[in-house]
């Protein structure tokens, strides 16, 4: 199985809109090392039958895809409706039109509420014909439970993501936390004996009120023992280049178009 990571950004991205002369403001990276250059949080999970589940769909999606070389999506996994990881629902068009049929497309219930208050036009009925629009083919998923899609069995998890809960999501040793400041004991329990963990880490500074930090992250690695922990979700104070220097060797910050396979 293949992980590419979409992207590993904050909400606002990397560099955020702004800065001097409009250039972007890159707070404390360092804007000549190309791995600070981020999109919003993202993965594409492609089984050995060369299935992909996209995971998210957030407003640098149409670039993200063409830059890894992703052409089709056989299936879409919402962990949250926050705009930096829905905003870019309407690329699904394109995706439909490739697929050639409605988007397999998996959501908690009130989540599905929210995209349809937001992308209601993507609600409409279809009737078949060019897809003029994104269309969805709707599951509602729970958290807790081990749901499959395109032959994968996943099992999704509660997180805490501070006023909002996400889902986050484990395929045998591997799994991916996004969007998370805490975890209780049944999260952590879910995620023992991991090979990798992609997990949020938004600041290597004080607690933040919707994401990990650097300090969480770590107290959950020293408990969970993964073999490859690899950060994202990462603000403007997490510079690649000093993260990687001071890490340990099982923990990395993660960057754009990075492929890990499983």
């Amino acid at each position: 199985m293949k992980v590419t990571l979409l992207g590993v950004g904050g909400s606002a991205g990397s560099p955020q809109i702004g800065g001097p002369g409009g250039f972007g403001e890159w707070g404390q990276l360092d804007p000549r090392e190309p791995r600070n250059r981020r999109s919003r949080a993202s993965i594409v999970i492609e089984t050995p039958e060369h299935k992909r589940l996209l995971v998210d769909t957030g407003p640098d999606l149409r670039t993200q895809l063409t830059t890894a070389g992703i052409g089709k999506i056989d299936a879409v996994l919402y962990t949250h409706t926050h705009a930096d990881h829905i905003a870019g629902l309407d690329e699904i068009r394109i995706l439909n039109r490739i697929l050639g049929a409605p988007m397999p497309a998996y959501a908690v219930a009130g989540d599905w509420d929210e995209l349809r208050r937001r992308f209601d036009y993507a609600f409409k009925p279809y009737n078949g014909g060019f897809f003029m629009r994104p269309v969805l083919e709707q599951h509602v998923v729970t958290a807790g439970e081990t749901i499959d899609i395109l032959d994968i069995p996943l099992q999704l998890i509660d997180q805490d993501h501070g006023y909002a809960r996400s889902l986050g999501l484990r395929i045998q040793n591997f799994a991916y936390c996004t969007d998370v400041v805490r975890l209780d004991e049944q999260a952590l329990d879910a995620l023992q004996n991991l090979d990798v963990l992609i997990v949020d880490c938004f600041t290597s500074g004080p607690s933040h009120p919707t994401h990990a930090n650097l300090a969480q992250v770590e107290a959950w690695v020293d408990r969970l023992q993964p073999k490859r922990t690899i950060l994202t979700h990462m603000g403007p104070d997490m510079d690649y280049r000093r993260l990687a220097d001071t890490l340990p060797a099982h923990i990395e910050p993660g960057y754009d178009g990075l492929v890990i396979y499983l």
